[in-house]
């Protein structure tokens, strides 16, 4: 994966580098995938509105696949993005060619959704 450029603090990020943490509630459903529960957005100014539109307009809840449900269950904070690939090379070996990339367009999805954060990327610099 390369490194994504942040427009805001005008830096580099390695996301193989950081610990993604999940932010919202979530279970298991009957056949073992995982269930998240979507936030509701925050409803200040013209882009709250517009945020708030489309929350009700999407599901409530995302339903994972088998390879998101086994991600999800692993970011935990402590876990950086490269441990986790590496892990899910070993169990997904016929997804091994592609695996780093869908992993880092999932963990980006998830992050614009607001199910996770990444302490290390969207903290602000002091």
């Amino acid at each position: 994966m390369r490194p994504r450029r942040l427009n805001r603090a005008d830096r580099a990020v390695d996301l193989l580098e950081l610990e993604p943490v999940r932010c919202v509630p979530w279970r298991e459903g009957e056949d073992g995938r995982v269930v998240i529960d979507r936030p509701r957005p925050s409803l200040r100014g013209l882009r709250g509105l517009l945020d708030g539109l489309t929350w009700l307009l999407a599901p409530r809840r995302i339903r994972l696949d088998e390879v998101g449900s086994f991600a999800w269950r692993r970011l935990d904070g402590a876990t950086k993005v490269s441990s986790l690939a590496g892990v899910m090379c070993d169990v997904f070996p016929d997804a091994r060619d592609q695996l780093e990339e869908r992993l880092g367009q999932y963990l980006r999805a998830l992050r614009r959704l607001r199910v996770i954060s990444f302490p290390e990327w969207d903290e602000p610099r002091s």
